[in-house]
């Protein structure tokens, strides 16, 4: 039976720490597969459509565990189809879903995804339920956060939750990792001194820095730019191009590229990156 509104989603499971906590968002995918992008205003036929399990938190959640570990997420879903069916697929991935809330308030998320046939994408998300989680919430997941090895956060739910969290995260000894997607300019700057690893990619780069990013020198730039403003490391993502890291102890841009490879789609590539 599905969980009442802002109550955990299932009893208390375990007692052993997730070693990684992510307090984020939880998004129904909504994906057409077209030949290409439509321009504005045009209607163009796809070739496939399907629904998926997404939302940044989410996907990062569930890649890490993928990975290997143990990890917990704190969301909010919709007390809806889409929510009952991302809990379970919580489960079905191994992830602690005892601080997964359902509200009746507001419908799970959701994002209207386009991919044409090169992998790129353009995608529209409704947040829903995500901006509901808030600071009881946090408050019943004080002891794991403050458990955990790695707290993740990102911007799908309200700024202010995210900041909280890593606020609860940083003053309990735990490393930070903090994703500003979707990137906002005027950024409450307390999330860069918050931030163990500041990572984003070079378009989050250019709306936090005001600088432009097209490449590796550029992305190093705006990489300065940020750890001025307090973050411990700074990663940058630059899709093909690899990324760009410095930290406070080597303050220097370093550019680790990657291997060319041929897209097929690229929306869940910031969350396996974070991961």
């Amino acid at each position: 039976m599905a969980a009442a509104s802002g109550e955990p989603a299932r009893p208390r499971q375990e007692e052993v720490a997730a070693a990684v906590v992510v307090v984020g968002s939880c998004m129904t995918d909504l994906v057409s597969l077209t030949p290409r992008l439509p321009k504005t205003g045009e209607t163009i036929h796809g070739h496939k459509f399907f629904i998926g399990f997404g939302g940044k938190g989410a996907n990062q959640c569930v890649q890490a565990a993928r990975l290997g570990a143990k990890t917990s997420i704190v969301c909010k879903v919709g007390k809806d189809s889409f929510g009952n069916d991302y809990i379970e697929n919580l489960k079905q991935n191994h992830i602690s879903t005892e601080f997964t809330y359902q509200t009746k308030d507001a419908a799970t998320g959701a994002a209207s995804i386009i991919v044409n046939d090169e992998g790129q994408n353009i995608i529209v998300i409704v947040a829903g339920a995500n901006l509901l989680l808030n600071t009881e919430d946090l408050k019943k997941a004080a002891s794991a956060i403050s458990r955990a090895k790695v707290l993740i956060c990102q911007l799908e739910i309200s700024p202010a939750t995210s900041l909280e969290a890593l606020t609860m995260a940083r003053s309990s000894g735990v490393k930070t990792l903090f994703n500003p997607a979707p990137a906002i300019a005027d950024l409450d700057p307390r999330f860069y001194t918050l931030s163990s690893v500041f990572c984003c990619n070079e378009s989050e780069a250019e709306i936090l820095t005001g600088l432009v990013v097209n490449s590796p020198t550029e992305a190093g730039k705006a990489a300065l730019v940020l750890l001025e403003r307090g973050c411990q490391v700074v990663v940058i993502t630059l899709g093909a191009s690899g990324c760009v890291t410095l930290s406070q102890a080597e303050p220097v841009p370093k550019h680790i590229p990657t291997e060319a490879v041929k897209a097929v789609d690229t929306t869940q590539l910031p969350a396996d990156f974070v991961a």
